[in-house]
């Protein structure tokens, strides 16, 4: 989208219509989604939740009834620890996604990057469609599947990258493969080549 000339993109995290807060399952579809939100240009959780609440009354708009409950501690304890940390990840990133915004607004810079728009001399970003760039320094590889363990991230040549959660260096120009857990989900910081 940010490509395209639309740099404001985002999603509802969760998605809008159904998830129940208590389904294990959609737990884990949430904190992905949110995980990845954390590195959008806008951070929206919305979304009218399972199960649907009692209709109260029958005039007015008493048809319209309330999803369940959908603040990031409705998920359980263990989702909103990890909720915190992507919040506290984004709040720590204000001033870098406000120059990215900036950027956006003058120049027209997408904010989230494919890899070759940084990288265009690397041969494999042209082809790797499921990693990108916040701005162009967090190389972002969302987790796409249920119960995921590893993930294998490209990570472009030109620069050194650094994990966020390990903060173990990588030479880019390479493939590796990442162990993730539910709490992680896999990011790397650009480090200029000395």
């Amino acid at each position: 989208m940010g490509i395209a000339g639309i740099p404001w993109w985002t999603t509802d995290i969760g998605g809008f219509h159904g998830g129940d807060p208590n389904d294990e399952a959609f737990r884990e579809v949430f904190v992905r989604w949110f995980q990845w939100g954390a590195f959008c240009p806008v951070m929206r959780l919305h979304g009218d939740r399972e199960p649907r609440q009692p209709q109260v009354g029958t005039t007015g708009g008493a048809t319209c009834r309330s999803g369940a409950d959908n603040e990031v501690w409705s998920y359980g304890e263990q989702v909103y620890e990890i909720c915190r940390k992507y919040m506290d990840i984004r709040e720590n990133l204000r001033d870098y996604t406000r120059d990215l915004m900036k950027e956006a607004h003058e120049k027209g810079t997408p904010v989230m990057r494919t890899l070759f728009y940084e990288f265009p001399e690397d041969e494999n970003c042209w082809s790797i469609e499921d990693e990108y760039l916040y701005g162009s320094v967090y190389l972002v590889a969302p987790i796409l599947h249920a119960g995921e363990k590893n993930r294998r991230v490209y990570l472009p040549a030109g620069a050194e990258w650094k994990d966020i959660n390990t903060k173990e260096v990588y030479k880019g120009g390479t493939f590796i493969e990442v162990a993730v857990s539910l709490e992680t989900m896999p990011v790397f910081e650009k480090l200029i080549l000395k």
